[in-house]
């Protein structure tokens, strides 16, 4: 299958120098580091349960409930909201002026 992505400069030259080193095509090179990479993944994530959903009955707005509690830095609290909002929003408003 043929596909088009984005890559940096720098991470392009090291697959094309690690391709040559070891006599592979870069095609072969990416699939295989990219193989190598889920693999690391797949083994480093614990199976997450299914987040169980939920309406507020007040609200009608979806509910996630978690198995754990957040760590208290990490509490989606209404200010935490947002401060992730309003990070969003000036990071839209950067992109746009590049």
């Amino acid at each position: 299958m043929k596909t088009t992505l984005d890559l940096p400069d720098a991470l392009v030259k090291q697959v094309k120098l690690r391709a040559v080193q070891d006599g592979q095509k870069l095609k072969d090179a990416v699939a295989d580091l990219r193989r190598k990479g889920l693999a690391v993944a797949t083994e480093a994530e614990p199976e997450a349960p299914i987040p169980v959903v939920t309406k507020d009955k007040e609200t009608g707005l979806p509910v996630f409930e978690c198995k754990h509690a957040a760590a208290p830095d990490a509490a989606m609290t209404p200010e935490r909201v947002a401060e992730v909002l309003l990070g969003q929003e000036v990071e839209w408003h950067h992109d746009a002026g590049r």
